[in-house]
């Protein structure tokens, strides 16, 4: 008799997890040894993930939006022009395939249209709001919620995420700041059909179809190159995308000076808000990769770091509830994966407290052999190549830095030869290619 899922081991939910992304049964591979090498690089980065010992160290490339420039394009570009967007990224893939193990496809380049549509206040990219030579986005923060509306967004976080944050940010809806409130509805459902009488209301949502529609284009690209990827024997990470509890706050709500203020006028409200948010976290994230079969979740983190708050903020008001959100998920067979972006120096006693083999750090500025030695029995680490030295240093140097980064963190598995942050601005594409010859010279065991 088969065992329910709520009876399984976190183990056996994560190799049910793994079947589909060990031997995807949706990928017909171009040939033998492109299906050979799928399976080799699935089977070096689970090794790793789960901090044994692979074959040599794998590689995970900080290319950003280098392939673009790569094909003599740039970042506008490519976010205006979906197939020139999937041929550029496989130009760079098939041209630096020789050791790459992993793939960062184009999913984070959105769609430039698609922002233009819904008018997205905070960001500002190539052609909009930048100059059209710029190679990444700026993100604009704002207090897009005001610092006595904690009480409004926990009594009903939905409408206050349908009527308020999003007329704030998604400028194209503003006018859903008059929607009638969405539990208002209970029993009179066909009053939401009043507020479409309205020209500006029906304008608000045609802007929200648009956009939609021209996400479909978007997303038919980026799914060709994700499929190509495959048959060509590259694993595709399968999995959902997180922000810690506290960071949707810092980031999306009250913005960097808010929360910090938040900290010390209305700690608990804070707090408070902080437990409902986390609740939601792991409701939300179990569903997604539940529904997208996939095996893993990434957490950018970004007001965790050692500059951003104290040991004590950092105690109080970051680390429970992110580590609640982890163990939740490692509970239903998920693992996790995290880039510590900033310097995690002083952090490092609190993040190896894990089972062993269910977390990936992935560090910018941390001291990693300080991190090898402090939380590398229990989890996975990789990093920090620095942007910096791919975008200005020699390949003599490029190397000489990722020897150093591999003698020093290889020993006995689980690390994984990997960028602080991306390197888009790279000039010199043999930086790339010294980089991946560095993992098989000096990381094969």
């Amino acid at each position: 008799m088969e065992k329910q899922w709520s009876e399984l081991t976190r183990e056996e939910k994560r190799q049910e997890r793994l079947k589909d992304y060990l031997a995807p049964p949706d990928i017909k591979f171009r040939d033998a040894k492109a299906e050979k090498l799928y399976k080799e690089r699935a089977d070096r980065m689970l090794k790793v993930r789960m901090c044994q010992e692979p074959d040599r160290v794998p590689v995970s490339l900080p290319t950003g939006n280098y392939p673009a420039y790569y094909a003599g394009l740039n970042l506008k570009k490519v976010m205006y022009d979906y197939k020139a967007l999937r041929e550029s990224w496989a130009k760079f893939m098939y041209d630096f395939s020789e050791y790459m193990d992993s793939f960062m496809g184009p999913g984070f380049v959105w769609s430039g249209k698609m922002l233009e549509t819904i008018r997205y206040k905070p960001y500002k990219w190539p052609g909009y709001g930048l100059g059209d030579d710029v190679s990444t986005y700026q993100f604009v923060e704002e207090a897009y919620m005001r610092a006595d509306e904690y009480d409004a967004l926990m009594k009903d976080p939905s409408d206050f995420s349908f009527r308020t944050l999003v007329p704030r940010t998604v400028l194209a809806a503003e006018e859903l700041k008059n929607f009638p409130s969405l539990n208002s509805m209970m029993g009179m459902t066909m009053i939401m059909v009043y507020p479409f009488s309205r020209p500006e209301m029906r304008a608000a949502f045609q802007a929200l179809i648009d956009a939609g529609e021209e996400m479909e284009r978007w997303q038919k690209e980026i799914m060709l190159f994700n499929m190509e990827m495959m048959a060509a024997g590259f694993p595709a990470g399968r999995g959902g995308l997180e922000v810690a509890p506290f960071d949707v706050i810092g980031d999306f709500l009250r913005g960097t000076s808010g929360a910090a203020v938040d900290m010390f006028r209305q700690p608990e409200k804070l707090l408070e808000c902080i437990d409902m948010i986390t609740e939601q976290i792991i409701e939300n994230q179990i569903s997604r990769v539940n529904a997208s079969g996939g095996f893993t979740v990434g957490f950018p983190l970004h007001k965790g770091d050692d500059t951003f708050m104290s040991r004590k903020q950092f105690e109080k008001f970051y680390w429970p509830s992110l580590k609640k959100v982890m163990d939740a998920l490692i509970d239903e067979g998920i693992m996790v994966s995290l880039f510590a972006e900033g310097a995690y120096n002083q952090r490092l006693e609190y993040i190896g407290d894990f089972p062993k083999g269910w977390v990936t750090w992935m560090f910018d500025k941390t001291d990693m052999a300080r991190a090898k030695k402090m939380i590398g029995d229990t989890c996975a680490i990789s990093g920090n190549v620095p942007a910096s030295l791919m975008v200005t240093g020699t390949p003599k140097e490029v190397k000489e830095y990722c020897r150093r980064l591999i003698e020093a963190c290889a020993p006995g598995g689980g690390y994984t030869l990997s960028g602080g942050c991306p390197a888009t601005e790279t000039k010199n594409p043999d930086n790339f290619r010294v980089y991946m010859e560095a993992a098989v010279e000096y990381g094969t065991y």
